[in-house]
């Protein structure tokens, strides 16, 4: 290995980045012992912008070292598809015509849970919706599990347990539940053509394991808290419909259309200006949409891409050198500290590796998808949408990865068992 300076002082800030994902929580509550220096430590404590940030001051360092010109010379040679993707479809997918169908359907496959209301629901929401991600990309998944989680447990004053433990497994599932198709899950689509993946392969060898795992994690997590959870009023009826059945199939069509054209920003992004364009016409039947939250989880995997990029001359070496166990196990470690989707492109890039090789690396990045917020694309976006239920409005990184390893010890084995 010989690195470049920039890849040097990349790698550097990148490792920065990584921390300061650990100290956003201490920086929101210096906030609230500092209000007249509130504004810098609020930015600080911002989590979907720490990597942007120090995106920044690398390419601060390339401007000053080598000019202006290199530093967009290098930004113009990345892929910022991804960020631009997670953006449009975190928007449309939590429009209230969207997350109306979603929450229509939860509450009917509910009442078939001979359990109490809440509990059913509950389950649902950890399972059901973590593998829809395998049909309208992990993204939306996340995004339309987080609000429902939201709106109808994190708002009821909830335990400080659940928080976590509902966070964790949520986090896990939606990274393993995307694993049924080759074409919604990030590490996934890395290589899939690559490796000539289609979704009967994915379906043979990771989704029934992941399908699995899925269900026994919601299920854990539903029992263990079966009591608080009776306790709360959940409405599950499904005749409050607020929105009518044609615009409801009208944004079903913008998001299938920005789905099928996920590589193809020029497309996908025309058909969201041409989704914001209805959304105005017919302002009475949405909320606010979360415009902001939607580019602040851009901004953070923009920033991700821009540091991540410059990982590749240690990142590689170290994938290439292991064994398929130690593989698995590796990827599964190095996923908390780098973007999954990242680890299996690179991993991809090893020349003469064999099924199992590949294996491993794919089921690693996908189990380990759930332990921080930078693991797996879709973190951030419920993280944006959850974190405001937690003490000082931020997830405590380390309470995130304490609760995310019972649901990752359970993807474990089911990779590596079944």
């Amino acid at each position: 290995m010989s690195p470049t300076t920039v890849e040097v002082i990349g790698s550097v800030l990148f490792a920065v980045a990584v921390a300061h994902t650990f100290l956003t929580k201490y920086f929101e509550h210096l906030a609230h012992l500092q209000p007249a220096h509130a504004g810098i430590w609020h930015l600080l404590g911002e989590v979907e912008a720490v990597f942007g940030f120090w995106a920044f001051v690398l390419l601060a360092f390339m401007a000053v070292s080598g000019g202006a010109a290199s530093a967009a010379t290098y930004l113009e040679s990345l892929n910022y598809t991804e960020p631009a993707f997670v953006f449009v479809i975190m928007v449309v997918a939590a429009s209230r015509p969207v997350l109306e169908l979603c929450k229509t359907g939860a509450r009917m496959l509910a009442r078939y849970i001979p359990a109490a209301d809440s509990v059913a629901f509950y389950f649902v929401c950890l399972s059901v919706l973590p593998l829809l991600g395998s049909f309208v990309t992990e993204p939306a998944a996340m995004t339309l599990a987080a609000l429902m989680l939201r709106d109808n447990f994190y708002s009821k004053n909830i335990s400080h347990r659940l928080k976590y433990v509902t966070i964790g497994a949520l986090f896990v599932n939606v990274s393993i539940g995307g694993t049924l198709t080759h074409f919604a899950a990030p590490p996934v689509l890395m290589v899939a053509g690559k490796w000539n993946w289609d979704m009967w392969y994915m379906l043979g060898h990771f989704g029934w394991k992941s399908a699995i795992a899925v269900f026994l994690n919601a299920g854990l997590a539903t029992l263990l808290f079966a009591r608080e959870l009776k306790a709360l009023q959940v409405d599950t009826r499904s005749s409050d419909r607020t929105v009518p059945g044609a615009l409801i199939l009208l944004h079903v069509l913008f998001l299938a259309g920005i789905v099928y054209f996920a590589h193809h920003p020029v497309v996908f992004v025309g058909l969201f200006l041409l989704f914001l364009g209805v959304a105005e016409a017919y302002s009475r039947h949405h909320d606010r949409l979360m415009l902001r939250e939607g580019l602040m989880v851009g901004f953070f995997l923009a920033g991700l891409v821009t540091l991540g990029a410059l990982q590749q001359w240690w990142l590689q070496a170290v994938l290439s050198g292991m064994d398929n166990t130690a593989l698995y196990f590796g990827a599964t470690a190095l996923t908390a500290i780098t973007d999954n989707a990242a680890l299996t492109y690179l991993g991809s890039l090893v020349e003469g590796t064999d099924e199992a090789f590949k294996y491993s690396l794919v089921a690693g990045a996908v189990t380990g998808g759930g332990l921080t917020v930078i693991a797996n694309a879709p973190n951030p976006a419920g993280y944006s949408i959850l974190s405001r239920y937690f003490d000082d409005e931020a997830i405590n990184p380390l309470g995130l990865f304490v609760t995310a390893v019972p649901p990752t010890l359970v993807a474990i084995l089911a990779f590596q068992l079944l």
